[in-house]
């Protein structure tokens, strides 16, 4: 669970009251933060915060080194300074590892521009799942005048056995995988549930983007994009009444997925609008 700190990111946020009104708002809030985000760089792109590491499929103990980077995925770019996380841990057979200390500040190029990212370390020391966590500090986008903060999830298993890839972490915007995330075969479908402060969130756009120029890990760069965006706007799906959603994979390679503006805080006290984002990644495989 988040601490209170956490939580309140040094500033007092506003609530509104009533879970249905509070749910009817936060979609709207989430309209609106798409349209903001998505007039920076064109209509089919969002800023997405992207755990990376290149294989979620491992065995044995390692430390195995993984990236955090905040930018446009499905083009490469633009890069985006990002703050040092609030929060940075993994849960494996429902022990807590803290991850914070094991970050490092590392200039990150793209095929646009370069940014502030970091390098960090995942202690594997047994078999099973490593739901990986990356809590991240408001982010006040100028040009938009919004506040972004993300949550974003990536799960690495070892060594084969399924342990905690299913289970909510806790955080107060969440996408919990109903498909086993770290091989879903390319050509089939991901499904997953959205939680904002534990409850099914229905009727809710998922963004969704895939990430076509993989980070060099030792480079700290990525080459150009592998793939366009494709035309009509932002690739999204609508979670049901139970708040699960399920789209195909076309190809292999990472897959995020975003819910914008999900979270239940979505006011700074100075009234500018907050957008707490949930961030999933998978990883397609060839069969």
């Amino acid at each position: 669970m988040l601490s209170q700190s956490c939580r309140t990111t040094g500033v007092k946020l506003q609530n509104l009251e009533g879970t249905h009104k509070k749910r009817s708002s936060m979609k709207a809030i989430a309209s609106l933060v798409v349209v903001l985000l998505a007039g920076l760089s064109g209509p089919a792109h969002a800023h997405f915060q992207t755990l990376y590491t290149p294989d979620l499929t491992v065995s044995g103990a390692m430390e195995l080194p993984l990236k955090a980077i905040f930018w446009h995925p499905f083009i490469g770019g633009p890069n985006v300074d990002m703050p040092l996380p609030l929060e940075a841990f993994a849960i494996n057979r429902g022990q807590r590892i803290d991850l914070l200390e094991t970050f490092e500040e590392v200039s990150f190029e793209g095929p646009e521009n370069s940014a502030l990212a970091y390098d960090l370390t995942l202690p594997v020391t047994r078999a099973g799942d490593y739901v990986t966590v990356v809590v991240g500090d408001l982010y006040f986008d100028e040009s938009s005048d919004l506040y972004v903060q993300q949550f974003t999830k990536t799960i690495v298993n070892s060594g084969g056995l399924p342990s905690d890839w299913s289970q909510p972490v806790g955080l107060p915007a969440e996408i919990v995988p109903m498909t086993k995330p770290y091989n879903v075969m390319a050509g089939s479908t991901f499904t997953g549930r959205l939680l904002s402060d534990g409850r099914p969130l229905p009727d809710y756009e998922i963004e969704i983007v895939y990430l076509s120029t993989e980070p060099d890990m030792g480079a700290n760069a990525a080459a150009a994009p592998t793939a366009q965006a494709p035309q009509g706007g932002m690739l999204v799906a609508t979670t049901d009444e139970n708040g699960v959603f399920t789209v195909g994979l076309p190809r292999p390679g990472f897959w995020g997925f975003g819910a914008l503006g999900a979270g239940p805080e979505y006011r700074h006290e100075d009234g500018t609008y907050m957008s707490q984002d949930a961030i999933l990644w998978v990883q397609a495989v060839e069969l």
